[in-house]
C-alpha cells in the first residue's frame, strides 16, 4: 500500500516544472497588448441621467448649462478597452477575442518590445468570441503555433500570458482543471484552468508545457470580477479552424444541414424502441438540405460523414466543421432500420440570415375537452393557430393546462405548446392522441413519444403511459 502511494507521488513530483521562467522567455515576444477605441455618444440631455424629482435635478441642469459655455453639453468622447492576443505568422496576424475589439474603430497593438502598430481586423465569429486582426509590420515578427487541445489531460500544466486590468504582460500558471465546457455558445468547447485569468486576459494564449497555444483565454467564473481560480479559454481546435477561415474568406462558411435536433434520452429511446440513448433526434426538417436529401422528423442520425454521434452537440459540430456545398452521407435509424441518405451541405449564416421565427400569443385560446398525461388539450383552430403564430394549416392539439405534479410538467410542457405528433404518427384530433396511447400500451411501451411545438421551435418529449389507466 505505502509503495504504491510512493510510487504516485514520485510521478507528481517528476511531472511538476521547477520553474516557468525559460519557457516565458521564449513565448512572450508573441504575445500583445491590445487596445481598442471607439466614439461613445454623449446623452441625449447632454448631461448624466438624474432621477425626475431628485435633489440634484436642478444642480445638474444649471451645471450642464444647455446654452454651451465651459459647463455645456458634452461632446461624443472616445472609449478604450484593453485586451490581450497573440502572433500567429510572421507577416502580422494576431489572434484575440471578438468581444475585446468588438465595436471597436481603432485598434492598436503593443508588443513585448514596446513597439506599438496599428491593426486592421481581419474578420470575427461571435459564436465563438474569436477575432483576426493583421499588422503590417517591416520585418518578420515572432510568432507562436497552435497545438493539439484535444491532447490535453485533466491536471496537465498550462502557463496563461496577457494584459490583465491593463498591468502590461504577465504570466500566470496553474493547470487543466476540466474539459469540454460549455458556457451558452453553439460551438463551445472550453478549456477550464485554474492559472490566474483577469480582465485583460481576454484574447490572450494558454500555452501548454512545449509554448504551443492551446486555448484563447475568454471567460472566467467570479462573483467579484476578479480571479477565483475558474476561468475558461476556448479550445485551439476550435479555435484553428475559425481563424483559417477568417484568414481565407473575411468571415466563417459553416456547413449547415437543415435540421432540429435534440439528445436522445433513456426515456425517448425506450419510446422509440432504440437500443440505445445515442445519437441526435431530427425533430423537425424545415426546407433546406436535408428535407430534399429525403431526412423525415423522427429519424435518429447515428452517424455523419463517417463518424459516430452520440449527442445533438456532437453532430452541430461535425456539421460545421464540414465544407459547404460538399456531399456528405448521414447513417439515420427509421422505424428500426438504417438508411443511408447523402446530403449536400449549404452555409448556416446564409440559413440564419434568412430565418424567421414566429412570435408565441401570450396565452393560448381556453377550450378544455380532454385530460390525459397531465394536459389539458384542446384540437388547433384557426383562433388558436392564430395566437400561437403557427404556419398556415397547422393541425395537432394545443395544451391549454399543465398539472404542476405531472410528469409534463416536469419535463417542460406549458400552456401554449402544440403536440402535433404522437408515437411518430400526425394527431389532429384528441381521439387520435387516446390511440396512440393505447396502442404503445398494448405494444409494451412504457411511455409515448410526443412531438411538442412551442413558437415553431419542435422538440420530442416522452410521456409515461403507465398511470393513464388510473384516469
Amino acid at each position: 500500500m505505502s509503495l504504491a502511494l510512493g510510487s504516485a507521488l514520485d510521478v507528481s513530483a517528476r511531472g511538476a516544472p521547477e520553474s516557468f521562467a525559460d519557457l516565458a522567455e521564449q513565448i512572450s515576444p508573441s504575445v500583445v497588448n491590445i487596445t481598442t477605441s471607439a466614439m461613445v455618444a454623449a446623452p441625449a440631455d447632454g448631461g448624466p441621467m438624474v432621477p425626475e424629482g431628485s435633489p440634484f435635478e436642478d444642480f445638474f441642469r444649471d451645471f450642464m448649462n444647455p446654452d454651451g459655455g465651459p459647463g455645456g453639453p458634452r461632446e461624443p468622447r472616445r472609449s478604450e478597452a484593453l485586451g490581450s492576443g497573440f502572433v500567429i505568422s510572421e507577416d502580422g496576424y494576431i489572434v484575440t477575442n471578438n468581444h475585446v475589439i468588438e465595436g471597436a474603430d481603432e485598434v492598436e497593438i503593443e508588443f513585448f518590445s514596446g513597439e506599438r502598430l496599428k491593426a486592421e481586423i481581419v474578420g470575427k465569429d461571435p459564436k465563438t468570441d474569436i477575432a483576426l486582426l493583421k499588422v503590417a509590420s517591416d520585418k518578420p515578427l515572432p510568432f507562436v503555433q497552435f497545438g493539439n487541445s484535444d491532447l490535453m489531460r485533466v491536471g496537465d500544466w498550462v502557463m496563461a500570458m496577457g494584459n490583465p486590468l491593463g498591468q502590461g504582460f504577465s504570466v500566470s500558471a496553474g493547470i487543466v482543471s476540466a474539459r469540454g465546457r460549455e458556457l451558452s455558445g453553439t460551438y463551445d468547447d472550453y478549456l477550464q484552468t485554474d492559472a490566474a485569468i483577469n480582465r485583460g486576459n481576454s484574447g490572450g494564449p494558454l500555452f501548454n508545457m512545449d509554448g504551443q497555444v492551446i486555448g484563447v483565454n475568454t471567460a472566467i467564473l467570479s462573483p467579484n470580477g476578479g480571479s477565483i481560480g475558474i476561468g475558461f479559454s476556448m479550445a485551439s481546435n476550435v479555435v484553428t479552424k475559425v481563424v483559417d477561415q477568417l484568414r481565407e474568406f473575411g468571415e466563417t462558411r459553416r456547413g449547415w444541414l437543415g435540421v432540429r435536433i435534440q439528445d436522445v434520452t433513456a426515456d425517448v429511446a425506450e419510446a422509440m424502441g432504440l437500443p440505445e440513448a445515442a445519437g441526435a433526434l431530427v425533430t423537425d426538417v424545415p426546407e433546406g438540405p436535408a428535407r430534399e436529401a429525403g431526412m423525415q422528423a423522427g429519424d435518429v442520425i447515428t452517424t455523419f460523414d463517417g463518424t459516430d454521434i452520440a449527442s445533438s452537440r456532437d453532430l452541430t459540430r461535425q456539421v460545421a466543421d464540414s465544407p459547404v456545398g460538399s456531399a456528405v452521407p448521414v447513417i439515420v435509424l427509421r422505424d428500426g432500420k438504417s438508411t443511408t441518405l447523402s446530403v449536400t451541405l449549404g452555409r448556416r449564416e446564409e440559413a440564419e440570415a434568412e430565418e424567421a421565427i414566429p412570435a408565441a400569443a401570450e396565452k393560448p385560446a381556453e377550450p378544455q375537452n380532454l385530460e390525459l398525461l397531465g394536459l389539458t388539450l384542446a384540437p388547433v383552430t384557426a383562433e388558436i393557430a392564430q395566437q400561437l403564430g403557427l404556419p398556415e394549416g397547422t393541425e395537432g392539439l394545443a395544451v391549454t393546462a399543465v398539472d404542476a405534479a405531472s410528469e409534463a410538467y416536469g419535463k417542460g410542457l406549458r400552456e401554449g405548446d402544440v403536440i402535433t405528433e404522437a408515437g411518430q404518427q400526425p394527431v389532429a384530433r384528441l381521439q387520435d392522441l387516446e390511440d396512440r396511447v393505447t396502442e404503445a400500451r398494448e405494444a409494451g411501451r412504457k411511455s409515448l413519444l410526443l412531438l411538442v411545438r412551442r413558437a415553431g421551435d419542435p422538440r420530442f418529449v416522452a410521456l409515461s403511459i403507465e398511470e393513464t389507466a388510473e384516469q
